[in-house]
């Protein structure tokens, strides 16, 4: 399974991460197969801005992992992503968290997404669409979400 994460805290935060879901379903080479519930969370790394939406979907890809990244990327871009602040406010945020439980580590891209089983904004609605699914060391996405050391808070928005 390949899991992308999604977050706004920019405008119409829900409306933008709609668009993502739509953008990428519209490529020629990406299906989305799942869509969690959105949840509004608090930010992580730079407190001082709005909440953010995060939702994870499951996608269906013949594209290599880069080639995805670069695809998410292209989106981001398209609907006015800019790069000031790490951690900072942004319109739309496309992370590829795991691409087939596949390891790797490039200057680009390393999967798993280093830092997915500590944050319960990722964990949370993953775990909704895939609690079973083994990521790691035989641990389910239920049982990073029970020892995640994350205290922040995550309440369902819609879904």
């Amino acid at each position: 399974m390949i899991f992308l994460g999604l977050g706004s805290n920019i405008g119409n935060r829900k409306q933008n991460l709609m668009r993502a879901i739509e953008l990428l379903n519209h490529h020629n080479d990406i299906i989305v197969r799942q869509i969690s519930s959105i949840y509004e969370t608090e930010p992580y790394g730079v407190k001082e801005q709005d909440d953010f939406l995060n939702a994870v979907i499951v996608v269906e890809t013949k594209l290599f992992p880069e080639e995805l990244l670069d695809v998410c990327l292209t989106i981001e871009s398209r609907m006015g992503r800019t790069r000031e602040l790490r951690w900072g406010p942004r319109v739309i945020d496309i992370d590829l968290l795991s691409y087939n439980n596949e390891a790797m580590h490039t200057e680009r891209l390393t999967l798993p997404h280093p830092f997915f089983a500590l944050r319960k904004f990722v964990l949370v609605p993953m775990a909704e669409i895939a609690g079973d699914f083994i990521v790691s060391d035989g641990m389910t996405v239920k049982n990073l979400l029970m020892q995640c050391p994350d205290s922040s808070n995550v309440t369902l928005y819609f879904g």
